[in-house]
């Protein structure tokens, strides 16, 4: 098996329990959660998401090399062995997973705004989607949807500071892709979504929501604005 990478990103929401705790007993439930799942996977990340969001508190990306078949099968079991002991106080609305792979319309080669889920500086902010084409994009020949892409392709390295993250989904969940970003500019990021919005490419979009805006934060600092008195 080539070596790839799965990633996970789960959203979690604190149910009504939790609120109930004191401060100190959501610290510590918030700690122990997160060094739970940091165990359970190569990499684990944490964003801070309300209220940027009101359906979910925060998200978890997770990441894990796999170079055996039984990989995404292991992965996952340890992933909810990690879960299960904090599933009283909190439920996943949204759980969105997909598996590194060169992109056709690049030739295979590594951009420099590609983000290296191993390794490299996190930025502080991380936005995230799902997305899937319409059956008319498949319709078109390959070099039709080069074409296409070269455009988007050029606009987005407009943007430099701004890194992406591209998961294909096909099979494993509803989605075809998940799209994450990565930057220190919000507003920035802002305007190349809206630039990107006047793509031809855009004709073609199925499925672009829904938006998850994260913000980089510690388990330390997690627990400091969720257990807040």
């Amino acid at each position: 098996m080539k070596k790839r990478i799965i990633v996970s990103y789960t959203t979690v929401a604190f149910k009504e329990s939790f609120w109930g705790l004191n401060g100190a007993d959501r610290t510590d439930f918030i700690n122990r959660l997160c060094s739970s799942v940091s165990a359970s996977a190569e990499r684990a990340y944490f964003y801070q998401v309300f209220p940027a969001r009101s359906e979910y508190d925060f998200l978890i990306w997770t990441t894990q090399t796999c170079e055996e078949l039984t990989a995404p099968d292991a992965y996952f079991e340890k992933s909810a062995r990690a879960y299960s002991p904090f599933r009283q106080h909190i439920s996943f609305p949204t759980i969105m997973c997909g598996i590194t792979k060169p992109s056709m319309y690049t030739g295979g080669r590594p951009s420099p705004q590609e983000i290296d889920p191993h390794f490299g500086e996190r930025q502080p902010y991380f936005v995230i989607y799902p997305f899937a084409k319409t059956p008319d994009w498949y319709l078109k020949s390959r070099e039709e949807r080069q074409e296409l892409m070269n455009g988007h392709i050029t606009l987005g390295r407009k943007y430099p500071t701004i890194q992406q993250l591209l998961l294909y989904s096909f099979g494993i969940q509803d989605q075809e892709f998940i799209v994450a970003y990565e930057m220190d500019d919000l507003p920035l990021f802002s305007d190349l979504v809206q630039e990107l919005r006047s793509t031809d490419a855009r004709l073609f979009t199925l499925l672009d929501t829904p938006i998850i805006t994260g913000m980089l934060r510690t388990p330390e600092a997690l627990a400091d604005v969720f257990a807040a008195q």
